[in-house]
């Protein structure tokens, strides 16, 4: 029985938009038997012939399979995903080198948006207690009564009071704005100088051009281009750089120059006439970073996927954080006993740290992944992190690890890896010291025998030199 004096299956609540995060919410909803409404202001994709939105590949982890999981739904679409179990690193002379994500055994999966999307839409519907409401766009609600006006397709308007209101209504979020007219509300938004374009590369003889199983990456320090395999044996390439870049290049001609420049292996794969025709096809999108606090409006409102945190796809992490909150809103339910007064306070607090330190992890790993990854230094430490956690695999373990392998909140993972770092500079600085010190005293203890050379071979040798 949820507080209120009403039970679950008498509690409306309204899921504001149709994406993966509200998808998997309805599924949420719908399990624990309230009356579920989702409201999406697009048509049904699943009957759309264009998907309208972004269409950059998703990289499933675990704690997105662990969101899935609890509804029934990660067989089905990890059987639609292809395994990536290291990024492959394309120097500038074609030289290709893979950099593991973690153990043998561990890897992300490249997976569809539209597919999963769609995926996520039939299995809400099949609860008797969830109904989908397309072309629904929302004008107006309120967050005392929880009364909400939607506008239809034919103009006329639709309205439903519901006990609570789930913003997943993506980064622009028309829930949102209602927060931001109240005091105590923080929200920053942060526009990063790069922008994206994406890149078909076809299938050769029905094969994958390249091997299929890596997140292949051309870093190249200010940008970089990454390439994910699909399930048609076609890679999305992905081209992230300044807008300042992009200005610059006008023709095909100048495409096949920057690509001859910084990308040469990809042209064959590519084609020249489709690498000028891909180019142009759509200008370069942004990317946004979006926080905000707190993500709830007393018991009737609460923010979730990236209405409340947007962030940058550079740690793979937006859809697996999204699909997150739904896993820690779920087990806070089972916590307040589904009272939402107690609930959404306590999601706000336990879930804002986090999801704020991942906004920042995505920002800092696109410098990783187009600089860094160039670094010796980098690929030292990294093969000094692995081989740690291999022998204390309790005490060290990598961020990426923490992040992409296991449900560590984001803000302790943080945490712990500046702490392993400290430890592990330190401990490598003793070493370096000790080998120092320790190869000065076998020097001074045991002087290697230089053999005396009279200093008049030395003065003819030099003259000799010198002729």
């Amino acid at each position: 029985m949820a507080s209120g004096g009403k039970s679950s299956k008498d509690k409306v609540v309204a899921v504001v938009g149709g994406g993966l995060v509200g998808a998997l919410n309805a599924c949420y909803f719908a399990r624990r038997g309230f009356q579920v409404e989702v409201f999406e202001s697009r048509d049904d994709i699943r009957e759309a012939k264009v998907v309208r939105g972004r269409s950059i590949n998703l990289a499933l982890s675990h704690r997105g399979r662990q969101a899935l999981s609890r509804v029934g739904m990660e067989e089905k679409i990890v059987s639609k995903g292809i395994p990536m179990h290291s990024r492959m690193i394309h120097s500038l002379n074609g030289k290709q080198s893979p950099i593991p994500y973690g153990k043998k055994g561990q890897y992300i999966l490249s997976v569809d948006r539209a597919n999963l999307n769609k995926e996520l839409l039939t299995e809400a519907e099949r609860y008797p207690n969830a109904k989908m409401n397309f072309d629904h766009k929302l004008q107006d609600w309120s967050p005392d009564t929880g009364l909400m006006t939607f506008l239809r397709p034919d103009g006329s308007t639709q309205s439903l009071r519901a006990d609570l209101i789930v913003g997943c209504d993506g980064a622009f979020s028309t829930i949102r704005k209602q927060f931001l007219r109240r005091s105590r509300f923080n929200f920053s938004q942060t526009y990063i100088p790069h922008g994206y374009l994406e890149l078909t590369m076809p299938p050769v003889a029905g094969e994958f051009a390249m091997k299929p199983n890596y997140l292949h990456i051309w870093p190249r320090n200010t940008f970089m281009m990454i390439a994910l395999p699909n399930l048609d044996k076609t890679f999305t390439c992905t081209l992230f750089m300044p807008f300042d870049e992009f200005k610059k290049i006008t023709t095909g001609y100048d495409v096949v120059e920057f690509f001859q420049e910084y990308f040469p292996d990809a042209i064959p794969l590519i084609g020249v006439e489709a690498l000028k025709t891909d180019y142009f096809r759509l200008p370069a999108q942004a990317m946004v970073s979006i926080k905000c606090s707190s993500y709830h409006i007393n018991d009737k409102c609460v923010l979730m996927g990236d209405s409340a945190h947007a962030v940058v796809p550079f740690y793979g992490q937006g859809m697996n954080a999204g699909f997150e909150d739904c896993i820690v809103f779920d087990e806070i339910m089972d916590q307040c006993n589904e009272d939402f007064g107690a609930v959404l306070p306590e999601y706000s607090r336990v879930r804002v740290p986090d999801d704020h330190t991942i906004a920042d992890l995505a920002m800092y790993n696109y410098v990783e992944m187009r600089a860094h990854v160039n670094s010796k230094w980098f690929l030292f430490r990294k093969k000094v992190d692995d081989l740690l956690h291999f022998l204390l695999p309790k005490t060290i373990v990598p961020l990426y690890t923490m992040v992409t392998f296991t449900r560590i909140r984001y803000h302790e993972a943080l945490q712990r890896w500046h702490w392993q770092n400290k430890v592990i500079n330190q401990g490598l600085l003793v070493c370096a010291t000790g080998a120092v010190l320790g190869g000065s005293y076998l020097i001074a203890k045991h002087p290697p025998k230089i053999p005396s050379i009279p200093i008049e071979k030395v003065w003819d040798r030099l003259l000799s030199l010198k002729v």
